[in-house]
Order: C-alpha cells, then sequence, then structure tokens
C-alpha cells in the first residue's frame, strides 16, 4: 500500500472503522433515497403518465432541444465575447500607462462585484424599453451582454494572475531582445499565460453555461425556461424539470472532462522532457585538471 503524503496509512483496526462508517453512510443514503421514493409515490409523483409525458419525442421537439439549442447559443456567444473581453482588460490592467491600468482595473472589479443576474434584468430593461426597436431579441442580447462582462471580468483577472506568475526572466528575455515592454507582454508573456490558463478558462465556461439559466427570470427560452413551459402544460413540473437537470449535469460533464483533458495535455507539454537532438543533449562534465595530469599530482 502507498503512504500518503497527509496522513498515515490506516492500520487494521481504522481500516475496520472506516469499512463500518461507510457501510452505515451507504445504508443512510439508500434509506433517504427509500423514503423520497415512498413519499414521492404517496404523492402521484411516480406515476408512469407524468413520466411519459415529460420524455414524449414531442417534448424534446418544440421544448427540450429548441430549450437547449438556445441555451447553447448564448453560452457560445457569451464565451466569445468573454474571452475577448478577458484578453483586452486583462492587458489593459498590465498596461504600464496608469490611466489604462486604472479604468481597466475599476472596470473589472466593479463588474465582478455586480450579480449576473441584476445585470439581465438591468440590461433587459435597457435593450427592451430605452432601446426598443433597436435590438431583435432583448432577452438574448440581455443575457449574453451579462454573461460577456461578468465572466470577462473573471477571465482578465486569470490573464492577470497568468502573467504575473510567469518567471521574471520572460520579460527580461524579451527586453535584451530589443522589444517594448507591450511588445514583450503580446508577444512572449501573454501566449504562455493563455496556454497556462485554458484549462481555468475551459473551467469557467461551466460557469457561462449554467448562469445562462439565469435567463428565464427575465422571459428567455433557455432550456430550463422550456421545461417550466412543458410542466405547466403537462402538469408534471417533477418530471420535466428532472429531465432538463440531466441534461445540464451532462453538459458539464462534457464540458469539465475537457478541463481535464486539456489541463492534463498542458501539463506535459509545458514541464515534459526535453527531446534530445541537435543542439540539445546530455550534460557534458569540463575536466577540471590538463589533459595528461592526474589528480594527485
Amino acid at each position: 500500500m502507498s503512504a500518503s503524503v497527509l496522513f498515515d496509512a490506516p492500520g487494521p483496526r481504522g481500516r475496520r472503522r472506516m469499512a463500518i462508517s461507510n457501510a452505515l453512510g451507504a445504508v443512510v443514503v439508500l434509506g433517504i433515497l427509500a423514503w423520497v421514493l415512498v413519499v414521492l409515490s404517496g404523492k402521484g409523483q411516480l406515476a408512469a403518465g407524468l413520466w411519459r409525458t415529460a420524455v414524449d419525442p414531442r417534448a424534446w421537439q418544440y421544448y427540450y432541444l429548441p430549450g437547449l439549442q438556445n441555451t447553447l447559443r448564448a453560452a457560445a456567444f457569451a464565451t466569445v465575447g468573454a474571452v475577448v473581453f478577458g484578453i483586452l482588460f486583462g492587458m489593459g490592467r498590465l498596461s504600464h500607462l496608469r490611466a489604462i491600468r486604472w479604468v481597466s482595473s475599476l472596470l473589472v472589479e466593479f463588474l465582478r462585484a455586480v450579480p449576473v443576474l441584476l445585470m439581465m434584468v438591468f440590461l433587459n430593461i435597457l435593450f427592451g424599453v430605452t432601446l426598443r426597436g433597436v435590438v431583435a431579441d432583448s432577452a438574448f442580447t440581455a443575457v449574453v451582454v451579462a454573461l460577456i462582462l461578468y465572466n470577462g471580468s473573471v477571465i482578465a483577472e486569470l490573464v492577470r494572475s497568468g502573467v504575473g506568475s510567469l518567471p521574471r526572466g520572460q520579460a527580461e528575455a524579451g527586453v535584451s531582445l530589443g522589444l517594448t515592454r507591450g511588445q514583450t507582454l503580446r508577444s512572449i508573456q501573454l501566449p504562455q499565460a493563455l496556454i497556462a490558463m485554458l484549462p481555468a478558462v475551459v473551467s469557467q465556461l461551466v460557469v457561462v453555461l449554467k448562469d445562462s439559466a439565469l435567463g428565464q427570470l427575465i422571459g428567455y427560452k433557455e432550456l430550463l425556461r422550456s421545461a417550466q413551459i412543458l410542466a405547466s402544460g403537462g402538469g408534471n413540473p417533477l418530471q420535466a424539470l428532472f429531465v432538463a437537470a440531466i441534461l445540464f449535469i451532462l453538459l458539464n460533464v462534457v464540458l469539465s472532462w475537457v478541463a481535464r483533458r486539456l489541463a492534463r495535455r498542458l501539463s506535459s507539454r509545458t514541464s515534459g522532457k526535453t527531446a534530445t537532438g541537435s543542439g540539445i543533449g546530455p550534460g557534458i562534465a569540463v575536466p577540471r585538471t590538463a589533459p595528461g595530469v592526474t589528480a594527485g599530482g
């Protein structure tokens, strides 16, 4: 058994206690699950008709799939916009010009502090009332812009911290090549920071996808809103929302898997062993004594 660096490996008594605790925990979880099923059965929520309506092909055709399409559309636009926003304002926070650095920092900190739902509500009023007729779909635009502003400010902070975590030699190498500070940031530091923070950005996409569900509060017909509309007609909110929850979980599992794959791939790319080749070989020890002269004299 391999020893853990966090705690000592348990002995026979410790393993027996852990096995008993795990068995008791499993019994408690199964008991709670059985109690929930009994309660739902008593209230008629396990009736086959309710579940059949929730997974009917017409429910997928008119509610789940259109809602899922709207969720993915909002998440796609918000992701692209948030990445662009984050890179621009992340570089702004690293600018050597004080005015640009102050404005970027103030905007990023403000947007990170405002709840994304509040931004959606205000933007929906702005696009639906003040700019009525100018913006075609005020709910969709409000959801996308709010997600861009909030998640873009988070990515901007990731860019700033990613560049700040690079070794100082990276910037010094750029200066030694005759590059300006801005050229060093754009050509040397930023590409490395983007590669290093890419798994974190993909993880942030999970947040974008989940936060898009807040759009149902301002009338945007994403997956959750479509499930609610389906439930209001079929009288089966529990079943319809259960299907929507499963779809959200599957989407997040896929994104989390992509994030882990990226992290593993980039980790091996940046910390792997250097391949031997032309100009790259094993170290050669330099003799301290002249050839033909022994160390002893």
